[in-house]
């Protein structure tokens, strides 16, 4: 059997390893994915960190879970691809029978396990999937491009769809960290809704992005108080927050800067208290942590791409430099999206 490269997951608390390990083979109604491209998450960092213990996955563990490739081979049984197929490939893998599988809300599964997160991913030359229903066609979009779809549009896709109703004309956005997410999420918000957009961000690189993609406004995070937000948002609040840092001190100003009845997305995981106590919040708002997002949406998600309407901005890497890009990635060095080509 022919071995390949993966960049895995050896032990907990450690940093990855390139390592040479054996190429995978379908068995019936998997499907093998010649990797093309996988992007970069802050989510494999915390990986890295958590002790043993944490979740109960085995290692090594092959990480990279936003995965773009074209179909290699096909185990028997597995029907509605080709080989050939230029696809993407959704990150969470539910069980397929539950009741939150059959709205496609496989993100929500009780027994998910996750491309990257508890199963091999793609950073590695091949990439084995459970089924096809797990892969979407991504038509001539490049891999590079596409393969970040996967998380980094549409985890934010997620965060907003449900709150599209809240985005009328004269209605503000806040979208705090604009990274890999939150670029996206800016452009999402310019694409879907009449909204003004404010940008929030420490880096000035992170902040002419947000610029670029379509934000109104861009601020420094960096002794920002809740009124330099709301000079820019409305002196009644944003409609909605999106919060991809997820910090105290963020989600403390995204509990100011909302107005009545506004909503709070706190996508970051960087250990928050969400302020409740009367007159630390408006009235009647609300607060939710979205998980990734559901397989119909990733179909939305590509389907966006497809139309111009989203791009990533992306930073090219070999498998070789894929650990690099980490450190980098966690000293806050990269802007939009650092993707791996096997």
């Amino acid at each position: 059997m022919c071995d390949m490269r993966a960049l895995q997951l050896v032990a907990w608390q450690a940093e990855p390893e390139l390592r040479e390990v054996e190429m995978p083979v379908p068995g019936p109604s998997q499907v093998l994915v010649r990797v093309e491209a996988t992007g970069l998450c802050h989510s494999d960092l915390h990986v890295m960190e958590w002790p043993e213990g944490t979740f109960p996955w085995e290692l090594p563990l092959t990480l990279g879970h936003e995965t773009a490739g074209t179909v290699a081979a096909l185990g028997p049984g597995a029907r509605g691809i080709a080989e050939g197929d230029a696809v993407v490939v959704y990150g969470p893998w539910g069980c397929g029978v539950c009741r939150q599988c059959a709205l496609g809300a496989e993100n929500l599964c009780e027994r998910r396990v996750a491309c990257g997160l508890g199963c091999d991913g793609g950073l590695a030359e091949y990439v084995l999937v459970p089924s096809p229903r797990l892969l979407v066609q991504r038509g001539d979009l490049d891999a590079i491009h596409a393969a970040p779809l996967t998380d980094a549009a549409l985890t934010p896709y997620h965060a907003l769809k449900p709150h599209l109703w809240r985005l009328v004309p004269g209605s503000s956005v806040v979208v705090i960290g604009v990274g890999g997410l939150g670029h996206v999420a800016v452009q999402l918000v310019r694409a879907l809704s009449p909204a003004r957009i404010v940008a929030i961000d420490p880096r000035e690189e992170a902040r002419k992005l947000a610029l670029e993609t379509g934000a109104h406004a861009a601020l420094d995070s960096r002794g920002l108080t809740a009124a330099g937000v709301r000079a820019e948002a409305g002196s009644s609040g944003a409609a909605l927050v999106l919060d991809f840092d997820g910090a105290d001190e963020t989600v403390r100003l995204a509990a100011k800067v909302i107005e009545n009845g506004g909503h709070v997305s706190v996508v970051g995981f960087a250990g928050q208290t969400f302020p409740i106590a009367i007159g630390s919040v408006p009235l009647e708002y609300s607060t939710g942590r979205p998980s990734w997002g559901t397989l119909p949406e990733l179909h939305e998600v590509v389907a966006l791409a497809r139309a111009g309407l989203i791009a990533i901005e992306v930073e090219r890497l070999t498998l070789d430099e894929a650990l690099g890009g980490y450190l980098r990635l966690r000293r806050g060095e990269i802007a939009g999206r650092a993707v791996v080509v096997p």
